[in-house]
């Protein structure tokens, strides 16, 4: 079989580990791979390597880009119907909101067997200009009518969709964003190394977030009630892993307060460390404005760290308040402030919590159930699409 995924772009997020998980598994089970994608810059890392060691093939789309730019879409669906033509997939699965849309029209126009799309995330959401998250709602619609299946990694992911009439029921399956267990089971260094590689006292409490420096993704929140629990827990300290194009905010904030020795910034990461960094916190908050799934949540309850994350998209599907972590209504900073001095102040609960989502993950959130439901999947298509 001939799999060519498109996505928009391969930096270190969640949509790309999926794919190249997927891909990765793909040419294992001795299926030809391809990933299309787009031009790949800035400080958000890559996964371009991590594929192509794998043995995936692999093609940089010149004009595929995040945002709405007519010009290069239009030379970006004629790039995928080149593509398409020479390579001959069995199956164009897409993935991200704009390689989504010109990947299926392109896929459908070039009478794939099997064309899939996979909602990673909510393309459309309340902090957008009224006439783009409409035009994405339209755009949406139309790509729905060039595929033949839609995937949720959340339940979430499709009762959006299907809210704004977006494609058929029957169109959609949930297949949840699969982790590779053994990768977190085997950190690269023990919870004390890690600590003191980055100055952290071993007795002190440690809040942090794995994401992208991104104004959506919630580092802000935390900052602003870092006051407020510095002064229930004065030895707290805040662990931000990851890069991107909010870093200097984010820097500037810390420098005006003075917490250069209480807010770590551990910046980008290899992926094969960031078991070790995980290990390394009590408490891993993802209080996101959008988010399709929380992948860096499951990857927590993996390391035994508990959870606190924002009640948006499909987050409630892996933290689900109260069992396997804590719920926060999203934007409610006074809300995500109590939820975490509560775990900080009750070990029991927050190793209670902890365990209880690790068994979540485990029977749910695995690559071996997402790369075999896809499988499943694909077989269906190409038996009934002939």
């Amino acid at each position: 079989m001939t799999i060519l995924h498109i996505i928009t772009r391969l930096i270190l997020g969640g949509a790309q580990k999926n794919t190249v998980l997927c891909a990765k598994a793909q040419v294992a089970a001795g299926h030809r791979v391809i990933i299309a994608y787009g031009p790949i810059y800035g400080p958000e890392g890559s996964l371009l390597a991590e594929a192509q060691k794998a043995g995936v093939e692999t093609v940089e789309l010149s004009s595929m880009r995040r945002a709405i730019l007519p010009h290069h879409d239009v030379i970006s669906y004629f790039q995928l119907r080149k593509l398409i033509k020479q390579t001959r997939p069995d199956i164009v699965h897409t993935h991200s909101s704009k390689a989504g849309i010109t990947g299926r029209i392109a896929a459908w126009h070039g009478k794939v067997p099997g064309v899939v799309h996979t909602v990673h995330g909510l393309p459309f959401h309340d902090k957008q200009p009224r006439w783009v998250h409409q035009l994405y709602v339209t755009l949406e619609r139309l790509a729905a009518k060039r595929c033949h299946k839609i995937v949720g990694i959340t339940q979430a992911m499709i009762d959006a969709f299907v809210d704004k009439r977006i494609g058929k029921p029957e169109q959609y399956d949930v297949i949840p964003s699969g982790v590779s267990v053994d990768e977190f089971q085997s950190p690269t260094a023990d919870r004390h190394h890690t600590r003191t590689a980055y100055g952290i006292p071993d007795t002190a409490p440690v809040l942090g977030i794995v994401a992208r420096l991104d104004p959506l993704k919630g580092h802000h929140d935390l900052l602003d009630i870092f006051p407020a629990l510095l002064k229930r827990h004065p030895d707290l300290r805040m662990f931000f892993v990851g890069d991107g194009w909010d870093r200097e905010r984010i820097e500037q904030r810390i420098e005006d307060k003075g917490w250069d020795k209480q807010v770590i910034l551990g910046g980008l990461v290899p992926p094969s460390q960031v078991p070790s960094l995980l290990g390394a916190m009590d408490i891993m908050a993802l209080p996101s404005y959008q988010e399709g799934q929380g992948r860096t949540l499951v990857e927590a309850l993996l390391c035994d760290c508990a959870i606190v994350g924002y009640d948006v998209g499909g987050i409630g599907e892996v933290c689900i308040d109260n069992q396997t972590g804590r719920l926060v209504k999203v934007g409610d900073k006074d809300q995500l402030m109590h939820a975490i001095d509560q775990l900080l102040e009750d070990e029991t609960k927050r190793k209670t919590l902890a365990a209880a989502g690790k068994q979540h993950v485990m029977e749910n959130f695995t690559e071996t159930v997402m790369v075999e439901r896809l499988a499943k999947l694909y077989e269906q298509l190409l038996g009934h699409n002939d």
